[in-house]
């Protein structure tokens, strides 16, 4: 019997894989940890110097290859022109992103200190908070209808 399992090993292969079964088959799955969700709110990351060389490249390639449909062309194009650069050629594009990097620590800044400011009022769930405005906006609604029959 080459390469084949014996009547021993085929039975201990058995009993493990029916321990895991009786595991996964009483309840208890193994909890994921997952990323956490992401805050739409968050700045996003500022681009570097070569993607801000691609916003301005993309515009003069397609002005010259009109009928280019490929993104891969355009990537690879660029991806050339780039590395052709010197680093005199590529010093207006790093300015850039510099400043763009500067402004997204501001404001990163500033959100993470909203965040820690307004940590502990805004721990109250979407759903309680839709009630409340629900709430609020009946009465609203409720106050507007007898204003408009004190007016008559």
């Amino acid at each position: 019997m080459k390469g084949g399992r014996s009547k021993a090993e085929s039975k201990k292969a058995d009993s493990k894989l029916s321990v895991k079964r009786g595991a996964a088959a009483g309840g208890k799955k193994p909890v994921k940890k997952g990323k956490p969700a992401k805050d739409p709110n968050k700045p996003k990351r500022p681009a570097s110097a070569f993607f801000v060389f691609m916003e301005e490249f993309r515009k003069t390639f397609k002005e010259k290859h009109p009928n280019n449909k490929s993104v891969a062309a355009v990537g690879k194009a660029g991806g050339d022109k780039w590395k052709s650069l010197t680093d005199a050629e590529k010093a207006p594009y790093v300015a850039k992103a510099e400043k763009r990097k500067v402004e997204y620590e501001k404001n990163l800044q500033a959100y993470n200190k909203k965040l820690s400011d307004g940590a502990g009022a805004e721990e109250e769930s979407d759903k309680s908070r839709s009630e409340v405005n629900d709430d609020e906006d009946d009465e609203e609604e409720g106050s507007g209808e007898e204003d408009e029959d004190d007016d008559e």
